[in-house]
């Protein structure tokens, strides 16, 4: 609005004063070039303005704290990187707009609208990097394989999708450190994603026991901690022994939960409460190092070593002074 006024001062001021006063016409050349580019820019303004109002309204009616809220963040991931793109689109146009209306450089604000000549394919290339995350952005805002609250895995760090940008994303890591990334990564690089089609997830755990652990008795406990805790969504539960190799066996559990950080605590919960079980009802079958030694007992005696008699010494006793002190 201020813009506006401004422009409409200076292109009616020079028709307002110039009965009374000589302008020079340089000078009332200046004031139409500038009230002309006020103008473009409160026009500009004004619809990108109205626009971002418009789509930041529409994201303030989205329930993101639902517990099961996919289709909110697939709605306000969409909305979130359009806004972005139409203000700078709107910064664009009225820059280029804006241009015209300098006769000196009006030609290079036409050739902005129209995106062409070797200036324009020089800039291209040099901002190849920033074109590129922006189709990227544009490419995730409707195929969508992450949006905002996912939770991912990136680099071998796993968070949440706080903001998604027109040139990156943040991602919220779970000890509350930021990750960036480029739009482009998400389009050319794997990544997990753990809530793309829901929020529910099986959550692990595993332990490597004895082979005296009593699997169908830890079967039975599992299924008690979980209905035991809101933590579980009753969906899936499972105990199998999936390896039993060398001196223990592995056994895992299997659990669902309603969302990534719910598993998480979930199964911290199993695995301290199994332990603990274990500790208590069946102390055997937590690991053991086992070690088996034997002596050859020796069918006829050898003769002995010169001086072995003198000093009172017999076969078995040097057996077991040589082996004094280690262990079976």
């Amino acid at each position: 609005m201020l813009f506006a006024l401004m422009a409409a001062a200076l292109l009616a001021s020079p028709g307002l004063i110039g009965d009374r006063l000589e302008i020079p016409e340089g000078l009332v050349s200046a004031f139409s070039i500038v009230g002309r580019i006020l103008m473009v820019v409160a026009v500009g303004w004004t619809a990108t303005t109205i626009i971002d109002a418009l789509i930041k309204r529409r994201m303030a009616r989205l329930d993101l704290e639902a517990e099961d809220n996919l289709a909110a963040r697939k709605m306000a991931t969409r909305l979130d990187v359009i806004r972005r793109i139409v203000l700078v689109i709107g910064a664009f146009i009225t820059l280029a707009a804006a241009l015209t209306a300098i006769p000196g450089v009006r030609q290079i604000g036409v050739s902005l609208f129209a995106s062409a000549g070797i200036a324009g394919i020089a800039l291209g290339l040099a901002a190849r990097p920033m074109l590129s995350n922006l189709i990227a952005g544009l490419q995730i805002a409707f195929t969508q394989p992450i949006r905002l609250d996912d939770a991912v895995v990136v680099e071998n760090e796993w968070g949440w999708i706080e903001e998604i940008g027109l040139f990156y994303v943040v991602i919220r890591i779970w000890d509350w450190r930021r990750l960036v990334v480029p739009l482009s990564y998400f389009i050319e690089k794997p990544f997990q994603n753990w809530t793309r089609k829901s929020a529910s997830i099986i959550g692990t755990v595993t332990w490597d026991l004895d082979y005296r652990a009593p699997v169908k008795a830890m079967r039975a406990k599992l299924e008690d901690i979980c209905k035991g805790t809101p933590l579980w969504d009753k969906d899936v539960v499972n105990l199998q022994v999936v390896e039993a190799a060398g001196s223990s066996i592995t056994v895992r559990a299997l659990a669902s939960a309603r969302t990534s950080p719910r598993a998480w605590d979930l199964r911290c919960l199993i695995r301290e409460e199994m332990i603990c079980w274990l500790q208590e009802e069946f102390p055997e079958a937590l690991p053991h190092i086992r070690a088996e030694a034997s002596i050859r007992r020796r069918q006829e005696e050898e003769p002995m070593a010169p001086g072995v008699a003198e000093r009172g010494f017999t076969p078995d006793d040097s057996l077991n002074k040589t082996d004094a002190g280690k262990s079976p």
